[in-house]
């Protein structure tokens, strides 16, 4: 690349985001901050190479010295000028009057360059200082274009690891609901267990009472029913007799047992009193597998750039002036001769150039792949059983029976 083509890529560059900031509305906020930070770096980039690598070597020599200084007094006008508008907000309606007056600082400046400066450094330095001056900038714009995509892929980065650490804190926030909502539902099922139960209790406990009542009714209809003819004493006798069967035939199952049961050293102890219908919960465990989402890892995938040396052949052409003296073939005159005559010959010769493209090699794709599996939960649940000992009403003898729980 020669100093020409570097010295006009920068505007060419600076005057494509000048009208792209041109074509943007008071509104559009974020993009005008956008385009005038890419503006802004572009121009001090460009002013930047000129005062570090080219001023320098053009104030040593006298041709181009005063040149030097009206370029630098161009330079701190277009800097004070970009100061400015970067200090104003983006949408003030002035933005874009500001806007215009700095591309035209900025056109002017570019033309005395192409048209002043870039001549004057064509006659005054020699080919080997141009080549070391081009050499320096090419070397800062490749290190410029460097920083500036460790700073993109750095902004990527973060906002990968704020957007990984968002999914995280929403994954952990949905793991929270589903554990809370499970607690709800096993706290729901518990509650409707205790319910039942004291229901049952409630029904056992009340199903002797009301079958007392019920006797006695019945007893008070027999002894009701008796006829008037019958004496009074042979009518309390059998109203007493039939309600003594009716006693027997309702709380017998309740009293037969423990009354045929002789206490013995090491008996149970019977609970509750005598009649009343005791009631022993059988409960189990049930198994119930959630599930979770764990953070496996981050991958990280991150673009670098390599160099490497290659080597081309050209071939390239020169051509050498020779001149030489030789005795004519005829002493024959052709042409005009004893007149002053000037033949100047332009030597050429051909030297590599190089230049660089950049091309699409490959695009890397990343993202997430969501897969299913069955696992199987291996557990041991527990429940209650029951083994029940009742004696023999007839010989005495008692028999143990193991009850197995209906589910």
């Amino acid at each position: 690349m020669t100093l020409r083509t570097l010295m006009q890529a920068g505007p060419a560059k600076a005057n494509e985001l000048f009208a792209k900031l041109s074509e943007t509305s008071d509104g559009a906020v974020k993009t005008r901050e956008k385009l005038f930070s890419d503006l802004k770096a572009e121009l001090e980039l460009h002013t930047g190479l000129e005062e570090q690598h080219l001023f320098p070597i053009l104030k040593k020599n006298p041709e181009t010295k005063d040149l030097v200084a009206e370029a630098i007094r161009d330079n701190k006008e277009l800097r004070a000028k970009l100061a400015e508008l970067d200090a104003m907000p983006k949408n003030d309606p002035a933005f874009a009057e500001q806007l215009a007056d700095l591309q035209k600082t900025f056109r002017q400046h570019a033309r005395d360059d192409k048209k002043e400066l870039l001549p004057a450094v064509q006659r005054a330095l020699s080919e080997e200082q141009v080549l070391g001056v081009t050499e320096k900038m090419e070397a800062s714009l490749a290190e410029a274009e460097q920083a500036k995509q460790d700073e993109a892929e750095e902004r990527r980065a973060k906002a990968r690891e704020e957007r990984e650490q968002a999914e995280f804190l929403a994954r952990q926030a949905e793991l929270r609901a589903q554990e809370a909502a499970t607690a709800e539902r096993e706290k729901a099922t518990a509650d409707q267990r205790v319910r039942a139960d004291a229901r049952r209790v409630v029904d056992a406990a009340l199903r002797p009472v009301a079958a007392a009542s019920k006797a006695v009714s019945d007893v008070t209809q027999l002894a009701a029913a008796v006829p008037a003819a019958v004496p009074a004493a042979d009518a309390g006798r059998r109203a007493q007799a039939q309600a003594v069967a009716m006693t027997n035939m309702f709380m017998w199952p309740w009293l037969g047992a423990m009354q045929n049961r002789q206490p013995t050293g090491n008996a149970t102890e019977v609970r509750g009193a005598s009649g009343m219908e005791e009631v022993i919960p059988l409960g189990e465990e049930t198994l119930e597998v959630g599930k979770r989402t764990e953070n496996l890892g981050t991958t990280r995938v991150r673009r670098f750039v390599v160099e490497t040396p290659v080597e081309r052949q050209v071939t390239l052409q020169s051509e050498r002036v020779i001149v030489e003296r030789r005795r004519p073939v005829s002493d024959k005159v052709t042409g005009e001769i004893l007149t002053e005559l000037t033949v100047e010959v332009v030597e050429t010769e051909e030297v590599p150039t190089v230049e660089k493209r950049l091309r699409l090699r490959e695009e890397i794709v990343v993202r997430t792949e969501r897969t299913q599996r069955v696992e199987t939960v291996q557990e041991t649940l527990r429940r209650d059983e029951v083994e029940i000992e009742q004696g023999d009403r007839k010989r005495g003898n008692r028999q143990l029976r193991p009850v197995t729980s209906e589910r």
